[in-house]
C-alpha cells in the first residue's frame, strides 16, 4: 500500500499542536525526529550512531505523519495546510512556531515500517525496564526488567522523554496485583511495563485499531497476555469498572478531555499518571484537573516535556 509521508518543519514547543492537528485530520500517529533528543542519545554513548552525526540546529523539529493514498488525500493535504496556516497567524499565544514548512512523499508500507529500526537499541530507561527491540540481543543484568518491543506502525519505541518519564513513575507507582487502565496505548509499552512490575489486571486501548494489534502483538512477546487485555476505545469510554492507575501517555488536549470521564474509572486512593504535555500546557492540564475536583500530585518535566500525577481531591 502507498502512503503520504506529510512533514511539518516547526517547535518543540508547537510539537503538541502539530500533532492534535494531524489526529484531526486522520493520522494515526506522528514521528517525531528531535535533534536535540538525537544529540542527547550521541552524547551519552547509549547507542552506537556510527554513520550519524551531531546536529547543530536542535530548535527544529520534524513531525511526520503517513495518510492513505486515496480519493481522500488531497483534501486531507487542503486541510492539513489551512490548519497550520490559522495556527500560525494566532498571535500572543506564547509558542514559538517555526517555519511551518510543508512537505509530503509517497512512501510504500516498508519504506517507513522498517527503515528506522537501525536507530533503534536496548536502552534503560528506568531503575529496573530496559526496552529492547525484538530484533536485537541483550544481555540482561540480574535486576533487569527487559520488555521485548516491536513498535510496528504504532510508533513508540518507548524511549521518547514522555514515555521514559512515565516508566519511571510506574516504577514508583505500580504495587503488586493492581489493576491499570492504558489510555491511548500505542505499542502497548506501558501497560506490558504494568504488568511486569507486578499488576494484575492490566487494559490497555488505543483509538486506532493498528495500534491496538500491534500492542496485542507485543503483549505475546512479553507472555504477560494473561494479565493485559486489549481493545479499541476513544479515552476512556470503553473501559469497565475502575482501577487504581490510570494512566495516559497522549497529549495535553485529550488528557483534557479525560477528565470528564475520570470519576467514574478511578478507584479510591487511585492516581492519574499523564504524560505527553509539552510544558508550556501544564498549566492548562492543571486547570481542567482542579476543575474536575482532582489534585496535581506531582509534575515531572524533562527536554520540554511533562508528566503529571494526579489524585482525586478531599470532595471526591
Amino acid at each position: 500500500m502507498k502512503w503520504a509521508e506529510v512533514s511539518i518543519l516547526t517547535t518543540h514547543e508547537a510539537t503538541d499542536v502539530v500533532a492534535e492537528i494531524y489526529h484531526d485530520i486522520g493520522a494515526q500517529g506522528v514521528v517525531i525526529e528531535d535533534p536535540e533528543l538525537l544529540n542527547h542519545y550521541i552524547d551519552s554513548g547509549m547507542w552506537d550512531f556510527s554513520d550519524i552525526q551531531r546536529a547543530d540546529n536542535t530548535e527544529i523539529v520534524t513531525v511526520k505523519a503517513y495518510l492513505p493514498m486515496d480519493e481522500d488525500l488531497d483534501d486531507r493535504l487542503r486541510d492539513f495546510e489551512q490548519r497550520i496556516k490559522a495556527f500560525r497567524a494566532i498571535e500572543g499565544d506564547g509558542i514559538t512556531k517555526g517555519s511551518c514548512e510543508i512537505s509530503w512523499k509517497s512512501v510504500q508500507d516498508e519504506d517507513w515500517s522498517d527503515n528506522w529500526k537501525k536507530y533503534f537499541h536496548p536502552e534503560k530507561v528506568g531503575g529496573m525496564i530496559v526496552i529492547k527491540p525484538t530484533w536485537e540481543d541483550y544481555t540482561a543484568s540480574p535486576d533487569d526488567i527487559v520488555i521485548e518491543l516491536d513498535p510496528g506502525a504504532a510508533f513508540g519505541t518507548g524511549t521518547h522523554p514522555t514515555t521514559a518519564m512515565c516508566i519511571r513513575e510506574l516504577e514508583k507507582l505500580v504495587r503488586g496485583g493492581m489493576r491499570v487502565f492504558d489510555v491511548g496505548t500505542g505499542s502497548g509499552v506501558l501497560a506490558i511495563a504494568a504488568a511486569k512490575l507486578g499488576a494484575s489486571d492490566v487494559t490497555a486501548m488505543d483509538y486506532d485499531r493498528t495500534a491496538v494489534n500491534v500492542a496485542a502483538e507485543n503483549i505475546r512477546e512479553n507472555h504477560v497476555e494473561d494479565s493485559v487485555k486489549t481493545g479499541i476505545s476513544d479515552i476512556l469510554k470503553s473501559f469497565a469498572g475502575k482501577a487504581d492507575l490510570v494512566v495516559a501517555n497522549i497529549i495535553a488536549d485529550i488528557i483534557i478531555r479525560l477528565f470528564e470521564e475520570l470519576d467514574e474509572h478511578l478507584a479510591e486512593g487511585g492516581k492519574l499518571l499523564a504524560s505527553g504535555i509539552i510544558t508550556e500546557r501544564v498549566a492548562d492540564v492543571t486547570k481542567a484537573c482542579i476543575a474536575n475536583g482532582f489534585v496535581v500530585d506531582k509534575v515531572i518535566e524533562e527536554k520540554g516535556w511533562a508528566a503529571m500525577v494526579i489524585s482525586r481531591g478531599e470532595d471526591k
